[in-house]
């Protein structure tokens, strides 16, 4: 990967609320706004915008699962001064609405508790619905490469102990 691409990806990454503009971007790394759009889109397949607002999809999911601030509040947090689009933008992405996801996370979460706390198993101490879960985290992430290496990596610890 292009290191002037690398450099605008962890300045996202920095400020999710993109305070930067494309313009601002283009002069950290010293090229027209055109060639980082074009070098960015050749090397991560997607223009930095999209790239920037899937970030902080990725960055409200996070808020949604962790926290308790309100879906007005993780907008804000994520650079969305207007909630109506950061519910629009949340939908497109994950297919829920904030509100939605939210709730349904809790539901899972708490249904998850309610185990005996060496995760989701059947009688014979077989895990089950690992797979399924996967194939939710796959589809609900917008980076599920990440998400998915975390997932199975503490799986596996899970079941190691």
């Amino acid at each position: 990967m292009d290191k002037r691409v690398e450099k605008i990806i962890q300045m996202m990454r920095a400020d999710v609320r993109g305070e930067l503009s494309l313009g601002e971007f283009a002069q950290s790394v010293n090229l027209s706004v055109w060639r980082l759009c074009h070098i960015f889109k050749s090397d991560v397949g997607m223009p930095p915008i999209r790239y920037l607002r899937l970030l902080r999809m990725e960055r409200a999911k996070d808020l949604l699962e962790s926290s308790f601030l309100s879906v007005k509040e993780i907008a804000y947090q994520v650079g969305l001064h207007d909630e109506s689009h950061f519910v629009r933008d949340f939908k497109s992405t994950y297919g829920f609405s904030p509100a939605l996801y939210r709730s349904q996370f809790k539901n899972n979460n708490a249904t998850e508790a309610h185990g005996n706390g060496h995760g989701p198993t059947n009688g014979n101490g077989t895990h089950k619905g690992v797979r399924e879960h996967l194939v939710q985290i796959a589809k609900h992430s917008v980076l599920p490469t990440v998400h998915l290496f975390l997932y199975v990596f503490s799986y596996l610890t899970l079941i190691a102990n």
